[in-house]
């Protein structure tokens, strides 16, 4: 007779009782999945985590004292066999990408439909990325190369106020301690400016750094 697999196993960390009843429900509605651990907090998780590891994790962010990511964090590093899915309401790229570098592998929105969580614990626990779609899509824009018009010069929208005022001195044809004289700074300090816009740029000298900032002026 053949032996049944062992069931996967899924914890949930989630601050909000009535929510994480519903993702214990879920995941236990999957005769393939049990729930063998349900934590209120990042602290409670951790503790208990280190007891009896889950092969899936899955991570509310929002938490009342240490936030999920900060758990995955500290989780990760010893429980290389677990796979983190983290749940939030914030649509922000900043969660998003600490998230993925502190080591969890999905990302799903909340309110999450049972079907899409089910699916989710199955693909990241057998080495997929469960995200859902709008999250994916962020993730691609992030690694397409940004394409620059015609008008705008190389780095120039990156420039600080400060550095465009120095470009604009010196296209003047003001000297380096002039140009410092004029804005009130030492030449050292001055010579910090071009070095970053040097650096900006992506210029190696004074012509070609006046020439950028002419052409994003003018747009020509």
């Amino acid at each position: 007779m053949k032996s049944k697999s062992p069931a996967l196993t899924v914890a949930v960390v989630e601050d909000d009782p009535r929510v994480r009843e519903s993702l214990v429900e879920i995941i236990q509605q999957d005769p393939n999945c049990t729930c063998i651990g349900q934590y209120p907090s990042a602290e409670a998780a951790i503790s208990g985590l280190a007891q009896e590891p889950a092969r899936v994790v899955v991570m509310d962010i929002h938490l009342p004292q240490m936030t999920g990511i900060d758990c995955v964090r500290a989780l990760a590093p010893s429980m290389t066999d677990t796979q983190f899915i983290m749940l939030t309401v914030a649509k922000d790229s900043d969660n998003l990408f600490n998230a993925l570098a502190a080591g969890a592998s999905g990302y799903l929105l909340k309110p999450v439909r049972a079907k899409e969580l089910l699916a989710a614990v199955r693909d990241v626990d057998q080495g997929g990325a469960p995200m859902t779609s709008s999250i994916a899509r962020r993730v691609v824009a992030a690694f397409r190369p940004k394409v620059k018009t015609k008008s705008q010069s190389p780095g120039a929208e990156d420039l600080s106020e400060r550095e465009n005022q120095v470009l604009s001195l010196l296209s003047q044809g003001l000297l380096y301690k002039q140009a410092a004289d004029e804005m009130g700074v030492s030449v050292n300090t001055l010579c910090e400016y071009v070095r970053r816009i040097y650096r900006k740029l992506q210029v190696h000298s004074r012509q070609e750094a006046i020439e950028h900032y002419r052409k994003g002026k003018h747009g020509s």
